[in-house]
């Protein structure tokens, strides 16, 4: 696939810019060299700071109605290139042109809501005369932008996770850089053409390309950068949360989540909706189904439709229209998903299906009996991989969801409402889904999770909260 020359740089303070040192970017199906772009090194970061402080000072003084003139101009420019947004997502990353299209789509919907919320960035009057000595005091609060958010986000999602943290950042006034994943960093390329296009000003947004260890620690443990936003892994959550220092992280970080199936529920629907909710981009989806828990009276019956569903799951080009499922990232990630089954079937687990890799395509893969001391029935899989366990009652289901490190998302299928409210009081995780798979999610909704699952809220109007300030001001009067 051939690019404009301009996709082959990043945008640093305004500025498309070229470094002699590249790094390459791949198509995960073919391994065919899509093209190359920048390794910015560390002083290319600390260039990028520089430029954020002026460009946090612009931001912050850009009236709110400029705030949402270029985010809605920048989400009409996706919209208007929606199958040039689709088809980049699709030969850079696992997604299929289907899938990549909804990515595409919701990337409009967020930087839309971005817009939206940031007429709603407001305050409240303070009664100050409750506490004595307040009688001649009258005040308020309003929320201030941080200054300079950084941005790492993952593979799995390289348009919409970026403009989930770009479109709040604009629309609260701060400047932002963004270092993508090395491995789909074009997209986030074309979100940044979108805002030049809608006439951001300069040094409000860079996308920094490079390796983590020569630019990502720049970015965190930079005094000012106020605030980290992260998606991604647990192991490198944790190291930046211990570099970061004081400022404010905010960390997605995955999860194994759990789907629970009542003797009432659908069972066409929820075979249905769990199927689609574990193989979406391949698995690789911090919401995705991994672990399903049935109820033993339905056990039988739902394994046998979730298993059919699952051989019916196309797998192939992921440019074709037919194709519901593509690669993984790299057959780096393959491997480690086949070595992680292949060690779960030698404890004791049942294969029901897949199991079969070729290249960095690996079958969507079905299990039972698989041991909880075992990698795959403790950790996240981020891969086409999941358990199906039986089980007696409700509370076997929610004590065995909850034990985990995790607690992202869940969900449920019942048509019992008081099992509905019992579940939803005792999970433990940061959102439950009603008759719909874990993965169900939009882009207006508080997102985030629990235990080793992260810290804060993204969705647009809570990422806005994190990425703001209140400031209290007080007027003492003369009487």
């Amino acid at each position: 696939m051939q690019l404009d020359v301009k996709r082959s740089k990043m945008l640093l303070g305004g500025r498309w810019v070229v470094r002699e040192e590249t790094l390459e970017v791949r198509n995960p199906e073919t391994n065919e060299l899509i093209t190359t772009v920048p390794a910015a090194s560390s002083e290319d970061m600390l260039w990028a700071v520089e430029q954020a402080k002026i460009g946090a000072k612009t931001a912050a003084n850009m009236p709110v109605h400029e705030r949402m003139r270029i985010l809605r101009e920048a989400a009409n420019y996706v919209e208007e290139h929606s199958e040039r947004y689709a088809t980049m997502i699709a030969t850079e990353g696992s997604k299929t042109i289907r899938e990549a299209r909804k990515e595409a789509s919701r990337c409009v919907e967020t930087l839309r809501l971005s817009a939206e919320e940031a007429r709603r960035i407001t305050g409240e009057t303070i009664p100050f005369d409750q506490s004595p000595g307040g009688e001649s005091r009258v005040g308020y609060y309003e929320r201030f932008p941080i200054g300079i958010i950084g941005a790492i986000t993952p593979f799995n999602d390289p348009l919409n996770l970026v403009a989930h943290k770009v479109g709040p950042a604009i629309a609260s006034g701060n400047a932002i850089i963004v270092k993508p994943a090395t491995v789909t960093p074009l997209s986030a390329f074309l979100l940044a053409e979108a805002f030049v296009e809608a006439g951001l000003p300069d040094h409000v947004l860079s996308v920094v390309t490079g390796r983590g260890r020569e630019i990502g620690d720049t970015l965190v443990t930079h005094p000012d950068v106020r605030m980290i936003s992260f998606t991604g892994g647990v192991e490198a959550g944790l190291q930046i949360a211990s570099n970061a220092g004081l400022k404010k992280v905010s960390m997605e970080l995955g999860s194994n989540s759990p789907v629970i199936v009542l003797d009432d529920a659908d069972l066409e629907e929820a075979s249905a909706s769990t199927v689609s909710g574990a193989f979406w981009a391949a698995g690789q989806n911090c919401i995705g189904v991994q672990r399903v828990y049935v109820m033993d009276e339905v056990y039988e019956s739902f394994k046998e439709k979730f298993v059919a569903k699952t051989l019916a799951y196309q797998t192939g080009s992921k440019l074709s229209e037919q194709t519901d499922m593509g690669p993984l990232i790299t057959e780096d990630e393959a491997e480690r998903v086949e070595r992680t089954v292949n060690e779960a079937v030698k404890m004791g687990a049942t294969l029901l299906c897949g199991g079969i890799r070729k290249g960095a395509f690996y079958d969507p893969t079905v299990l039972e009996d698989v041991p909880d001391e075992s990698l795959l029935g403790s950790e996240e899989i981020f891969g086409p991989v999941v358990l199906l366990y039986r089980v007696d009652s409700l509370d076997e289901a929610v004590r065995r969801a909850n034990n985990t490190d995790y607690g992202l998302q869940a969900g449920m299928f019942t048509q019992n409402i008081d099992a509905a409210f019992q579940t939803i009081r005792e999970l433990n995780v940061g959102g439950i889904m009603i008759n719909d798979s874990s993965d169900y999610r939009i882009d207006a909704m508080p997102f985030g999770g629990v235990k080793r699952s992260g810290l804060g809220r993204e969705g647009v109007k809570f990422a806005i909260a994190e990425m703001t300030e209140p400031k209290v001001v007080s007027f003492q009067l003369k009487r």
